[in-house]
């Protein structure tokens, strides 16, 4: 699906780590004090972020599902044994309670404000708990409308189920919304299977695109939205 020939959205929803909070800087950042406190300064911070993330992703999809904050202390509890280093509650503790103060990318403030003049509705919809990601939102201008999480709708992406749910809570049909991400092993996998409009924010992390799907648009950061939904009319 392509832009071109289709209608405006009134619904725009967005990703919000790594699209509007800086998530990578902030759990590298968190990462390294971690490892810091345990005296392993031999153990890079992105090592440890990525078996984090293998064994957070693969627990966000079994049964039963939990909370992220549960998921998190799991995941990170797992990394650090699989690295064969200790762990410990404070750990999860310094994850936890350092991404609610993860920052907005630079541009994100006025483009939001940008969007919102232009007339359109901003949701955000992520794979977090809802007292977690009240400290992101709050630092988003007020610009943004509705926030559905996983634990709202009981899923994580790429699990369908939270998007319908998203998409029933604001009213629209697939095809009525534009969807704007920074990742394709979740949200993308999401616009393919259930197509829906998706916009790719590709800040050069090294994030590779699905083998069999490729996003409405690409931009390089969320200020390049703007210029493309004028190049539209809308």
């Amino acid at each position: 699906m392509k832009f071109e020939n289709t209608s405006r959205p009134e619904w725009l929803t967005f990703d919000c780590y790594g699209t509007l909070i800086q998530w990578d800087e902030g759990l590298q950042a968190v990462a390294a004090k971690i490892l810091g406190t345990k005296g392993q300064y031999s153990v890079d911070a992105n090592r440890l972020i990525d078996v984090y993330d293998r064994h957070e992703h693969r627990l966000e999809q079994t049964p039963p599902h939990r909370s992220f904050r549960q998921l998190s202390t799991l995941g990170l509890q797992l990394a650090l044994e699989e690295l064969e280093l200790p762990s410990s509650a404070e750990d999860s503790q310094q994850l936890v309670g350092a991404i609610p103060q993860m920052p907005p990318f630079p541009e994100v403030l006025d483009t939001l404000a940008r969007l919102k003049a232009m007339g359109f509705k901003l949701c955000i919809v992520s794979n977090t708990d809802d007292d977690i990601i009240a400290g992101n939102v709050a630092q988003l201008g007020g610009h943004i409308d509705r926030v559905i999480t996983a634990q709202q709708a009981g899923a994580y992406k790429p699990n369908p189920r939270l998007f319908d749910y998203a998409h029933q809570q604001l009213g629209v049909r697939r095809d009525e919304v534009v969807h704007i991400c920074a990742s394709p092993h979740l949200d993308h996998t999401a616009a393919r299977d259930m197509q829906f409009r998706c916009v790719w924010i590709d800040r050069g992390t090294g994030r590779q695109l699905l083998p069999d799907y490729r996003p409405d648009a690409t931009v390089s950061t969320l200020d390049r939205v703007v210029p493309l939904f004028e190049s539209l009319g809308w």
